[in-house]
Protein backbone atom coordinates (compact mmCIF):
# COMPACT_ATOMS: atom_id res chain seq x y z
CA UNK A 1 0.00 0.00 0.00
CA UNK A 2 1.24 3.44 -0.50
CA UNK A 3 1.67 7.13 0.41
CA UNK A 4 0.12 9.07 2.96
CA UNK A 5 -1.18 6.32 4.76
CA UNK A 6 -0.85 6.03 8.34
CA UNK A 7 -0.84 2.45 10.23
CA UNK A 8 -2.52 3.61 13.21
CA UNK A 9 -1.94 0.31 15.46
CA UNK A 10 1.73 1.41 15.73
CA UNK A 11 2.99 4.74 17.22
CA UNK A 12 2.03 7.46 20.31
CA UNK A 13 -1.58 7.14 20.14
CA UNK A 14 -3.05 10.64 20.67
CA UNK A 15 -0.49 12.20 18.15
CA UNK A 16 -1.86 9.26 15.26
CA UNK A 17 -5.39 9.56 16.09
CA UNK A 18 -4.71 13.72 15.53
CA UNK A 19 -2.67 13.34 12.82
CA UNK A 20 -5.29 11.06 10.91
CA UNK A 21 -8.38 13.31 11.88
CA UNK A 22 -6.99 16.28 11.21
CA UNK A 23 -7.18 16.26 7.05
CA UNK A 24 -10.81 14.86 8.12
CA UNK A 25 -11.51 17.88 9.67
CA UNK A 26 -9.88 20.05 7.59
CA UNK A 27 -11.70 18.43 4.87
CA UNK A 28 -14.98 18.67 6.19
CA UNK A 29 -14.58 22.48 7.10
CA UNK A 30 -13.92 23.17 3.69
CA UNK A 31 -17.49 21.41 3.05
CA UNK A 32 -18.63 23.58 5.35
CA UNK A 33 -17.29 26.95 4.13
CA UNK A 34 -19.00 26.19 0.77
CA UNK A 35 -21.98 25.66 2.33
CA UNK A 36 -21.89 28.46 4.16
CA UNK A 37 -20.58 30.25 1.11
CA UNK A 38 -23.54 28.99 -0.70
CA UNK A 39 -25.84 30.39 1.99
CA UNK A 40 -24.42 33.51 1.77
CA UNK A 41 -24.45 33.89 -1.89
CA UNK A 42 -28.22 33.10 -1.87
CA UNK A 43 -29.55 34.60 1.18
CA UNK A 44 -27.16 38.06 0.09
CA UNK A 45 -28.62 37.91 -3.36
CA UNK A 46 -31.60 35.94 -3.99
CA UNK A 47 -33.37 36.84 -0.82
CA UNK A 48 -35.33 35.44 2.33
CA UNK A 49 -37.71 33.05 0.32
CA UNK A 50 -34.61 31.69 -1.87
CA UNK A 51 -32.77 31.12 1.31
CA UNK A 52 -35.64 29.47 2.55
CA UNK A 53 -35.96 27.30 -0.17
CA UNK A 54 -32.25 26.11 -0.44
CA UNK A 55 -32.63 25.43 2.89
CA UNK A 56 -35.05 23.03 3.47
CA UNK A 57 -33.72 21.20 0.57
CA UNK A 58 -30.40 21.40 2.25
CA UNK A 59 -31.86 19.11 4.76
CA UNK A 60 -33.13 16.37 2.12
CA UNK A 61 -30.24 16.09 0.72
CA UNK A 62 -28.52 15.85 3.60
CA UNK A 63 -30.91 12.89 4.59
CA UNK A 64 -30.33 11.43 1.03
CA UNK A 65 -26.49 11.74 1.04
CA UNK A 66 -26.75 10.19 4.78
CA UNK A 67 -27.55 6.80 2.94
CA UNK A 68 -24.88 6.76 1.05
CA UNK A 69 -22.67 7.68 3.57
CA UNK A 70 -23.09 5.43 6.05
CA UNK A 71 -23.37 2.57 3.53
CA UNK A 72 -20.30 3.43 2.59
CA UNK A 73 -19.13 4.39 6.15
CA UNK A 74 -19.97 0.90 7.06
CA UNK A 75 -17.96 -0.95 4.29
CA UNK A 76 -15.01 1.15 5.12
CA UNK A 77 -15.39 0.02 8.85
CA UNK A 78 -14.88 -3.53 7.38
CA UNK A 79 -12.10 -2.60 5.21
CA UNK A 80 -10.05 -1.03 8.37
CA UNK A 81 -10.40 -4.73 10.35
CA UNK A 82 -9.59 -6.47 7.32
CA UNK A 83 -7.02 -4.16 7.03
CA UNK A 84 -5.49 -4.33 10.20
CA UNK A 85 -5.65 -7.71 10.08
CA UNK A 86 -3.28 -7.84 7.25
CA UNK A 87 -6.50 -9.92 4.97
CA UNK A 88 -5.73 -7.93 2.05
CA UNK A 89 -7.33 -10.32 -0.66
CA UNK A 90 -10.76 -11.05 1.59
CA UNK A 91 -10.50 -6.78 1.82
CA UNK A 92 -10.19 -6.91 -1.99
CA UNK A 93 -13.34 -9.13 -2.37
CA UNK A 94 -15.18 -7.36 0.58
CA UNK A 95 -14.63 -4.26 -1.76
CA UNK A 96 -16.38 -5.58 -4.77
CA UNK A 97 -19.19 -6.60 -2.78
CA UNK A 98 -19.69 -3.57 -1.56
CA UNK A 99 -19.39 -1.12 -4.58
CA UNK A 100 -21.72 -3.94 -6.27
CA UNK A 101 -24.47 -3.09 -3.64
CA UNK A 102 -23.94 0.40 -2.97
CA UNK A 103 -24.62 1.67 -6.21
CA UNK A 104 -27.42 -0.70 -6.52
CA UNK A 105 -29.18 1.05 -3.69
CA UNK A 106 -27.58 4.40 -4.93
CA UNK A 107 -29.74 3.88 -8.38
CA UNK A 108 -32.65 2.64 -6.62
CA UNK A 109 -32.60 5.58 -4.62
CA UNK A 110 -32.23 7.98 -7.42
CA UNK A 111 -34.96 6.73 -8.99
CA UNK A 112 -37.43 7.23 -5.92
CA UNK A 113 -36.92 10.71 -5.60
CA UNK A 114 -37.04 11.74 -8.83
CA UNK A 115 -40.13 10.12 -9.01
CA UNK A 116 -41.57 10.84 -5.54
CA UNK A 117 -40.51 15.07 -5.64
CA UNK A 118 -43.56 16.13 -4.66
CA UNK A 119 -45.24 13.83 -2.28
CA UNK A 120 -41.64 14.17 -0.69
CA UNK A 121 -42.21 18.00 -0.36
CA UNK A 122 -45.84 17.89 0.40
CA UNK A 123 -44.98 15.79 3.46
CA UNK A 124 -42.41 18.32 4.72
CA UNK A 125 -45.10 20.99 4.51
CA UNK A 126 -43.43 23.29 2.08
CA UNK A 127 -44.91 26.57 1.86
CA UNK A 128 -46.39 27.71 -1.23
CA UNK A 129 -44.17 31.02 -1.52
CA UNK A 130 -41.64 28.97 -1.94
CA UNK A 131 -42.86 25.59 -3.35
CA UNK A 132 -41.37 25.76 -7.08
CA UNK A 133 -38.13 27.30 -5.85
CA UNK A 134 -37.67 24.39 -3.94
CA UNK A 135 -38.95 21.92 -6.60
CA UNK A 136 -36.38 23.25 -9.19
CA UNK A 137 -33.44 23.06 -6.71
CA UNK A 138 -33.85 19.33 -5.86
CA UNK A 139 -35.03 18.43 -9.42
CA UNK A 140 -31.28 19.91 -10.54
CA UNK A 141 -29.32 18.28 -7.53
CA UNK A 142 -30.85 14.70 -7.34
CA UNK A 143 -28.15 14.36 -10.58
CA UNK A 144 -25.49 14.52 -8.77
CA UNK A 145 -26.13 11.49 -5.88
CA UNK A 146 -24.37 9.04 -8.55
CA UNK A 147 -21.60 11.26 -8.17
CA UNK A 148 -21.94 11.25 -4.15
CA UNK A 149 -21.89 7.93 -3.82
CA UNK A 150 -18.57 7.27 -6.24
CA UNK A 151 -16.61 10.08 -4.02
CA UNK A 152 -17.80 8.55 -0.68
CA UNK A 153 -17.11 4.96 -1.83
CA UNK A 154 -13.08 6.24 -2.73
CA UNK A 155 -12.93 8.33 0.10
CA UNK A 156 -14.05 5.88 2.77
CA UNK A 157 -11.13 3.00 0.92
CA UNK A 158 -8.57 5.70 1.63
CA UNK A 159 -9.16 6.61 4.69
CA UNK A 160 -9.80 2.36 5.95
CA UNK A 161 -6.06 2.16 4.71
CA UNK A 162 -5.19 5.52 7.07
CA UNK A 163 -5.01 7.93 4.01
CA UNK A 164 -7.19 10.67 4.98
CA UNK A 165 -4.87 13.37 3.73
CA UNK A 166 -6.15 12.28 -0.36
CA UNK A 167 -10.06 12.15 -0.45
CA UNK A 168 -9.41 16.17 1.67
CA UNK A 169 -7.36 17.24 -0.98
CA UNK A 170 -9.60 16.63 -3.80
CA UNK A 171 -12.29 17.96 -1.55
CA UNK A 172 -10.70 20.84 -1.46
CA UNK A 173 -10.56 21.03 -5.34
CA UNK A 174 -14.18 20.58 -5.46
CA UNK A 175 -15.25 23.25 -3.08
CA UNK A 176 -13.32 25.87 -4.69
CA UNK A 177 -15.01 25.25 -7.98
CA UNK A 178 -18.62 24.91 -6.48
CA UNK A 179 -17.74 28.43 -5.15
CA UNK A 180 -16.98 29.75 -8.22
CA UNK A 181 -19.78 27.63 -10.31
CA UNK A 182 -22.12 29.39 -7.47
CA UNK A 183 -21.13 32.84 -8.12
CA UNK A 184 -20.94 32.59 -11.90
CA UNK A 185 -24.29 30.56 -12.43
CA UNK A 186 -25.91 32.81 -9.87
CA UNK A 187 -24.55 36.26 -10.89
CA UNK A 188 -23.12 35.95 -14.23
CA UNK A 189 -25.76 33.93 -16.07
CA UNK A 190 -28.49 34.92 -13.37
CA UNK A 191 -30.02 31.08 -12.73
CA UNK A 192 -30.97 31.63 -10.00
CA UNK A 193 -31.64 28.70 -7.19
CA UNK A 194 -30.92 26.27 -9.83
CA UNK A 195 -28.21 27.57 -10.79
CA UNK A 196 -26.88 26.76 -6.74
CA UNK A 197 -27.95 23.45 -7.89
CA UNK A 198 -25.98 22.69 -10.79
CA UNK A 199 -23.22 24.43 -9.36
CA UNK A 200 -23.14 21.81 -6.62
CA UNK A 201 -23.58 18.59 -8.98
CA UNK A 202 -20.91 19.77 -11.45
CA UNK A 203 -18.51 20.22 -8.95
CA UNK A 204 -19.51 16.34 -7.24
CA UNK A 205 -19.01 14.93 -10.66
CA UNK A 206 -15.23 16.07 -10.96
CA UNK A 207 -14.10 15.47 -7.02
CA UNK A 208 -15.95 11.46 -7.98
CA UNK A 209 -14.31 10.68 -11.49
CA UNK A 210 -10.46 12.65 -10.08
CA UNK A 211 -10.48 10.81 -6.47
CA UNK A 212 -10.96 7.53 -8.52
CA UNK A 213 -8.87 7.84 -11.51
CA UNK A 214 -6.16 8.97 -9.13
CA UNK A 215 -7.44 5.91 -6.56
CA UNK A 216 -6.17 3.53 -9.55
CA UNK A 217 -3.56 4.93 -10.84
CA UNK A 218 -1.13 6.10 -7.40
CA UNK A 219 -2.52 2.91 -5.20
CA UNK A 220 -1.79 -0.23 -7.23
CA UNK A 221 -2.09 -2.36 -4.27
CA UNK A 222 -5.84 -1.33 -3.90
CA UNK A 223 -6.56 -2.51 -7.75
CA UNK A 224 -9.23 -4.73 -7.85
CA UNK A 225 -8.08 -7.91 -9.70
CA UNK A 226 -10.01 -10.49 -11.89
CA UNK A 227 -9.99 -13.14 -8.97
CA UNK A 228 -11.61 -10.41 -6.71
CA UNK A 229 -15.18 -10.34 -9.09
CA UNK A 230 -16.81 -13.03 -7.17
CA UNK A 231 -19.47 -13.23 -4.23
CA UNK A 232 -19.37 -14.51 -1.31
CA UNK A 233 -22.01 -15.64 0.72
CA UNK A 234 -20.12 -14.62 3.98
CA UNK A 235 -18.21 -11.61 2.77
CA UNK A 236 -21.86 -10.51 1.61
CA UNK A 237 -23.33 -11.14 4.72
CA UNK A 238 -20.76 -8.98 6.32
CA UNK A 239 -20.59 -5.66 4.00
CA UNK A 240 -24.15 -5.94 4.45
CA UNK A 241 -24.27 -5.86 8.83
CA UNK A 242 -21.32 -2.93 8.10
CA UNK A 243 -23.27 -1.01 5.66
CA UNK A 244 -26.93 -1.78 6.01
CA UNK A 245 -27.05 -1.01 9.92
CA UNK A 246 -24.42 2.27 9.63
CA UNK A 247 -26.66 3.38 6.91
CA UNK A 248 -29.69 2.77 8.93
CA UNK A 249 -27.64 4.89 11.76
CA UNK A 250 -27.35 7.72 9.42
CA UNK A 251 -30.45 7.81 7.69
CA UNK A 252 -32.14 7.55 10.89
CA UNK A 253 -30.21 10.19 12.45
CA UNK A 254 -31.36 12.45 9.47
CA UNK A 255 -34.57 11.30 8.95
CA UNK A 256 -35.45 12.63 12.19
CA UNK A 257 -33.59 16.22 10.73
CA UNK A 258 -35.60 16.14 7.99
CA UNK A 259 -39.01 15.43 10.30
CA UNK A 260 -38.19 18.35 12.47
CA UNK A 261 -37.85 20.06 9.26
CA UNK A 262 -41.46 19.43 8.67
CA UNK A 263 -42.29 21.16 12.12
CA UNK A 264 -40.06 24.08 11.39
CA UNK A 265 -41.18 25.17 7.43
CA UNK A 266 -45.03 24.85 9.98
CA UNK A 267 -43.86 28.46 11.85
CA UNK A 268 -43.59 29.97 8.43
CA UNK A 269 -40.64 31.43 6.20
CA UNK A 270 -38.59 33.56 8.78
CA UNK A 271 -38.39 30.56 11.33
CA UNK A 272 -37.38 28.33 7.79
CA UNK A 273 -34.73 30.87 7.06
CA UNK A 274 -33.49 31.54 11.19
CA UNK A 275 -33.14 27.89 11.01
CA UNK A 276 -31.29 27.45 7.75
CA UNK A 277 -28.74 29.92 8.77
CA UNK A 278 -28.28 28.24 12.29
CA UNK A 279 -28.00 24.95 11.13
CA UNK A 280 -25.36 25.57 9.26
CA UNK A 281 -23.35 27.71 12.19
CA UNK A 282 -24.34 25.02 14.47
CA UNK A 283 -23.08 21.99 11.81
CA UNK A 284 -19.74 24.06 10.98
CA UNK A 285 -19.42 24.27 15.24
CA UNK A 286 -19.28 20.78 16.38
CA UNK A 287 -18.30 18.98 12.66
CA UNK A 288 -15.15 18.89 13.99
CA UNK A 289 -15.76 16.79 16.92
CA UNK A 290 -17.71 14.45 14.42
CA UNK A 291 -15.05 14.01 12.08
CA UNK A 292 -12.45 13.05 15.27
CA UNK A 293 -15.19 10.61 16.05
CA UNK A 294 -14.83 9.21 12.13
CA UNK A 295 -11.21 9.05 12.82
CA UNK A 296 -11.47 7.72 16.51
CA UNK A 297 -13.83 4.30 14.69
CA UNK A 298 -11.31 4.06 12.19
CA UNK A 299 -8.40 3.95 14.73
CA UNK A 300 -10.26 1.33 16.87
CA UNK A 301 -11.34 -0.55 14.04
CA UNK A 302 -7.74 -1.13 12.69
CA UNK A 303 -6.20 -2.21 15.81
CA UNK A 304 -9.33 -4.25 16.76
CA UNK A 305 -8.65 -6.26 13.08
CA UNK A 306 -4.86 -6.68 14.78
CA UNK A 307 -6.14 -7.45 18.56
CA UNK A 308 -4.44 -4.36 19.46
CA UNK A 309 -6.94 -4.52 22.86
CA UNK A 310 -4.45 -1.90 25.02
CA UNK A 311 -4.28 0.68 22.44
CA UNK A 312 -8.42 0.78 22.27
CA UNK A 313 -8.49 1.45 26.12
CA UNK A 314 -5.89 3.67 25.61
CA UNK A 315 -7.20 5.63 22.55
CA UNK A 316 -10.96 5.91 24.32
CA UNK A 317 -9.47 8.06 27.02
CA UNK A 318 -7.34 10.14 25.04
CA UNK A 319 -10.28 10.40 22.45
CA UNK A 320 -12.26 11.44 25.50
CA UNK A 321 -10.31 14.12 26.76
CA UNK A 322 -9.59 15.32 23.36
CA UNK A 323 -13.29 16.07 22.50
CA UNK A 324 -14.29 17.23 26.18
CA UNK A 325 -11.87 20.09 25.69
CA UNK A 326 -12.65 20.74 21.89
CA UNK A 327 -16.45 20.97 22.92
CA UNK A 328 -16.30 23.14 25.90
CA UNK A 329 -14.44 25.81 23.98
CA UNK A 330 -16.40 25.81 21.07
CA UNK A 331 -19.35 25.97 23.23
CA UNK A 332 -18.53 29.56 24.85
CA UNK A 333 -17.64 31.00 21.42
CA UNK A 334 -20.90 30.21 19.84
CA UNK A 335 -23.02 31.10 22.88
CA UNK A 336 -21.20 34.67 23.35
CA UNK A 337 -21.38 35.29 19.16
CA UNK A 338 -24.30 33.92 18.35
CA UNK A 339 -26.00 37.44 17.00
CA UNK A 340 -22.03 38.16 15.40
CA UNK A 341 -22.18 34.86 13.70
CA UNK A 342 -26.17 35.44 12.36
CA UNK A 343 -25.25 38.66 11.14
CA UNK A 344 -22.64 37.24 8.64
CA UNK A 345 -25.87 36.03 6.48
CA UNK A 346 -28.69 38.08 6.81
CA UNK A 347 -29.24 42.30 6.87
CA UNK A 348 -29.27 43.65 10.58
CA UNK A 349 -32.76 45.02 9.63
CA UNK A 350 -33.88 41.04 9.66
CA UNK A 351 -34.35 41.26 13.42
CA UNK A 352 -36.88 38.65 13.93
CA UNK A 353 -35.10 35.90 12.11
CA UNK A 354 -32.06 36.84 13.88
CA UNK A 355 -33.95 36.34 16.91
CA UNK A 356 -34.39 33.33 16.38
CA UNK A 357 -31.50 32.16 15.05
CA UNK A 358 -29.56 33.31 18.09
CA UNK A 359 -32.18 31.45 20.91
CA UNK A 360 -31.59 28.71 18.83
CA UNK A 361 -27.64 28.71 19.11
CA UNK A 362 -27.53 29.80 22.63
CA UNK A 363 -29.44 26.21 23.60
CA UNK A 364 -27.82 23.82 21.20
CA UNK A 365 -24.26 25.48 21.57
CA UNK A 366 -24.71 25.22 25.45
CA UNK A 367 -24.36 21.02 25.15
CA UNK A 368 -21.57 20.35 22.31
CA UNK A 369 -20.23 18.02 24.83
CA UNK A 370 -23.38 15.68 24.40
CA UNK A 371 -23.47 15.34 20.78
CA UNK A 372 -19.24 15.34 21.04
CA UNK A 373 -20.10 12.17 23.51
CA UNK A 374 -22.18 10.77 20.54
CA UNK A 375 -19.91 10.73 17.76
CA UNK A 376 -17.45 8.62 19.79
CA UNK A 377 -19.54 5.94 20.84
CA UNK A 378 -21.34 6.05 17.19
CA UNK A 379 -17.49 5.38 16.08
CA UNK A 380 -16.99 2.91 18.71
CA UNK A 381 -19.84 0.42 18.64
CA UNK A 382 -19.17 0.54 14.73
CA UNK A 383 -15.64 0.02 14.95
CA UNK A 384 -16.20 -3.21 16.63
CA UNK A 385 -18.28 -4.75 14.79
CA UNK A 386 -21.88 -3.49 16.65
CA UNK A 387 -23.00 -1.30 13.77
CA UNK A 388 -26.67 -2.25 15.67
CA UNK A 389 -25.72 -0.59 18.47
CA UNK A 390 -25.26 2.55 17.36
CA UNK A 391 -28.63 2.49 15.40
CA UNK A 392 -29.86 1.86 19.13
CA UNK A 393 -28.04 4.63 20.50
CA UNK A 394 -29.65 6.95 16.82
CA UNK A 395 -33.24 6.34 17.52
CA UNK A 396 -33.23 7.26 21.30
CA UNK A 397 -31.07 10.48 20.33
CA UNK A 398 -33.53 11.29 17.29
CA UNK A 399 -36.59 9.45 18.64
CA UNK A 400 -36.41 11.89 21.88
CA UNK A 401 -36.04 14.93 19.75
CA UNK A 402 -38.46 14.28 17.16
CA UNK A 403 -41.34 13.14 19.94
CA UNK A 404 -39.84 16.42 22.07
CA UNK A 405 -40.41 19.00 19.37
CA UNK A 406 -43.97 17.98 18.35
CA UNK A 407 -45.26 17.95 22.35
CA UNK A 408 -43.03 20.97 23.24
CA UNK A 409 -44.15 23.18 19.93
CA UNK A 410 -47.48 22.09 20.17
CA UNK A 411 -47.80 24.35 24.09
CA UNK A 412 -48.71 28.00 22.89
CA UNK A 413 -46.14 29.10 25.28
CA UNK A 414 -42.72 27.44 24.54
CA UNK A 415 -43.87 26.90 20.82
CA UNK A 416 -40.50 26.86 18.30
CA UNK A 417 -38.23 27.31 21.61
CA UNK A 418 -39.28 23.41 22.53
CA UNK A 419 -38.09 22.28 19.18
CA UNK A 420 -34.56 23.64 19.86
CA UNK A 421 -34.79 22.27 23.28
CA UNK A 422 -35.24 18.87 22.70
CA UNK A 423 -32.06 18.41 20.51
CA UNK A 424 -29.89 18.07 23.85
CA UNK A 425 -32.16 16.45 26.06
CA UNK A 426 -32.18 13.34 23.23
CA UNK A 427 -27.63 13.78 23.02
CA UNK A 428 -27.65 13.22 26.59
CA UNK A 429 -30.31 10.09 26.84
CA UNK A 430 -28.66 8.00 24.08
CA UNK A 431 -24.82 9.43 25.84
CA UNK A 432 -26.45 7.83 28.98
CA UNK A 433 -27.69 4.45 27.25
CA UNK A 434 -24.45 4.50 25.13
CA UNK A 435 -21.89 4.65 28.39
CA UNK A 436 -24.14 2.07 30.60
CA UNK A 437 -22.97 -0.31 28.02
CA UNK A 438 -19.88 0.75 27.19
CA UNK A 439 -18.35 -1.99 30.04
CA UNK A 440 -20.72 -4.76 29.16
CA UNK A 441 -19.26 -4.94 24.94
CA UNK A 442 -15.69 -5.64 25.60
CA UNK A 443 -13.74 -5.45 22.27
CA UNK A 444 -12.40 -8.67 22.45
CA UNK A 445 -15.86 -10.15 22.70
CA UNK A 446 -16.58 -9.30 19.52
CA UNK A 447 -14.04 -10.71 16.74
Amino acid sequence: MKTAAIDLTQGRITSTMLRFALPLIVGNLFQQVYNLADTLIVGRFLGVQALAAVGASYTLVIFLNSIQLGLCMGSGAAFSILYGARRYERMHQSRFVAFVLIAAITAVLNVAVFVWTDPIMRWMQVPPDIYELMRSYLRAVFWGIGFTFLYNYYASLLRAVGDSLTPLLFLAASVILNIGLDLLFILTFDWGVPGAAWATVISQAVSAFTLMGYTYLCFPGLRIRRRHLKFSRSILKEITSFSLLTCVQQSVMNLGILMVQGLVNSFGTVVMAAFTVAVKIDTLAYMPAQDFGNAFSTFIAQNFGARRYDRIRSGIRSAVWCTGIFCAVVSALVFIYAPELMLWFVEQEEMELITVGVQYLRIEGAFYVGIGCLFLLYGYYRAIAMPGMSVVLTVISLGTRVALAYVLAAIPAIGVTGIWAAVPIGWFLADAAGLICLKRFRPERNL
